[in-house]
């Protein structure tokens, strides 16, 4: 579940903690009122996640990174695709006033493009988290309505929840040097 290398690792804490505020924060569109207060805290606790891995991936700069001439343009192209798909989903779905399915769609289009980032640096870990983000985006519409809640608070709990985990994982193997 390691990566070859501190910085990635590091870099990849900062970059699930980031985007786990941006779900917990979309999880409180419309949450069980009970659900506040851990929204709150993911929100919280993925912000420090995420300042501690920009600082440690800062000070592991010039080590090395799976990031090279050759992956770097190909990370480029998956994360350029992953943008246009979900906005051109999105899209279509407020055309269709669908919009309570847009964070799922979004959430399903980020788990589907973790699998090539995770094969391009070879770092498994993330496919583990393409894997559980797939399910959460899957699942979402049907357990919110199977329980009567918003589908954003459903998919950005879960969706916060596994890149919050992860996050912190690859924060404690940067830590730990592997």
């Amino acid at each position: 579940m390691i990566t070859e290398h501190v910085r990635d690792a590091a870099a990849t804490a900062f970059v699930f903690a980031f985007f786990a505020t941006s779900w917990f924060g979309w999880a409180q569109e419309a949450p069980p009122k009970r659900w506040r207060r851990v929204l709150i805290a993911g929100s919280v606790l993925s912000l420090l996640t995420a300042a501690a891995g920009a600082l440690f991936a800062w000070r592991h700069w010039s080590d090395g990174t799976a990031f090279d001439a050759d992956t770097s343009p190909t990370f480029g192209i998956v994360v350029g695709i992953e943008f246009g798909v979900a906005a051109v989903g999105a899209g279509l779905l407020a055309l269709l006033r669908r919009n309570e399915l847009v964070a799922p769609w979004i959430a399903l289009v980020v788990g589907v493009h973790l699998f090539p980032v995770a094969a391009l640096i070879d770092y498994p870990l993330i496919h583990l988290v393409a894997a559980l983000v797939t399910v959460v985006a899957v699942a979402a519409v049907p357990v919110a309505r199977a329980r009567a809640v918003a589908v954003s608070a459903v998919v950005g709990l879960g969706t916060g929840g596994v890149l919050l985990v992860a996050a912190v994982s690859s924060l404690l193997i940067a830590l730990l040097g592997y």
